[in-house]
């Protein structure tokens, strides 16, 4: 099987040696992800747009890998306070309703 790497083009990249996402025959591994563009942080302050952008960052290097959002079967969310779940939940179920 071949293997595609799926690169942001974030300097990261190169320095810790990871991909956005790799694709292995027909599985799609896609790598953490923060609301960051470049150097700058998307919504300082705001659950909602940080987690909104993570997920179209995701979507994206999912269908550069050849896939779509209806091919995930599983998602796995970290983040810095569960008392704003509701702003997660609500982007996270616009992506994946």
């Amino acid at each position: 099987m071949s293997r595609v790497n799926i690169s942001s083009g974030a300097k990261w990249e190169d320095i810790v040696g990871y991909s956005r996402a790799v694709r292995i025959g027909n599985i799609i591994e896609v790598s953490g992800t923060a609301p960051v563009d470049g150097d700058k942080v998307i919504g300082i302050g705001d659950a909602y747009t940080q987690t909104k952008f993570c997920l179209q960052k995701i979507e994206k290097a999912i269908i550069e890998a050849g896939g779509t959002l209806k091919d995930v079967v599983r998602t796995r969310m970290f983040v810095t306070d569960i008392s704003l779940w509701e702003e997660y939940a609500k982007a996270h179920g616009e992506f994946f309703k």
